[in-house]
């Protein structure tokens, strides 16, 4: 289902290699050296449920660690074969990736505490570069779903493909931010978050305004 597409592209970036075996041994080595240290003083019966204990809680640690999105990247080529739906929650958890609370449905939006609330307009083409481009109709639709709907400080669009000129002159006059396909490239492959790719100055909510969004 769309919504699973994040964890497959997660998943995919997991490896069995030498880091694994590099925080096993870690692991290990701070149970020898709890069990050693906590021996003299407690006896070797409570250091080794202690040195035990340890070990449990920075695996969990580290396995959460791993689980977490910091690291997701997305091929252009994995865009193209998405479709609309996948393509808009793949935005999302990139969003996710980069701190924001984000929600996905009929648009996703996003907020965070010093950049306020961004709406995004995700337009998805199985062409790719050569499919359709998204012209100043879709600006004008985000500018205004933006506003009176949701209230947001920014809006975005965002496309596997391209925008006409006159979408991007559009877009730049009238504060809707776009990302193209080597916008999108720079963001889901290179890891580029999203402020910085897009310069968004802080808007920070007023406490009474902020609501943890659940993905």
């Amino acid at each position: 289902m769309a919504r699973d597409g994040y964890h497959r592209v997660r998943a995919r970036g997991r490896t069995r290699g030498p880091g694994g075996r590099i925080t096993a041994g870690g692991l290990a080595l701070v149970a020898l050296m709890a069990v050693t240290g906590f021996a003299a003083a407690h006896g070797p019966a409570v250091a080794l449920a202690a040195a035990l204990a340890a070990v449990a809680v920075a695996g969990w640690r580290t396995l959460n660690r791993a689980a977490r999105p910091a690291a997701l990247r997305i091929t252009l080529a994995e865009f193209d074969a998405m479709g609309h739906e996948e393509f808009e929650y793949a935005v999302r958890d990139l969003l996710v990736r980069d701190g924001w609370g984000a929600r996905g449905a009929a648009g996703v939006i996003g907020e965070d505490a010093r950049h306020g609330r961004i709406l995004v307009r995700a337009r998805h083409t199985r062409a790719g570069a050569a499919g359709a481009t998204v012209g100043t109709s879709v600006m004008a639709e985000a500018m205004g779903a933006a506003g009176p709907a949701h209230r947001a400080d920014h809006a975005l669009v965002v496309t596997n493909g391209g925008l006409t000129q006159d979408a991007k002159a559009w877009g730049d006059r009238h504060g809707v931010r776009w990302i193209d396909r080597e916008l999108l490239r720079r963001w889901a492959e290179q890891g580029a978050p999203l402020t910085d790719l897009l310069r968004l100055p802080p808007v920070p909510l007023h406490p009474r305004e902020w609501r943890t969004l659940r993905t």
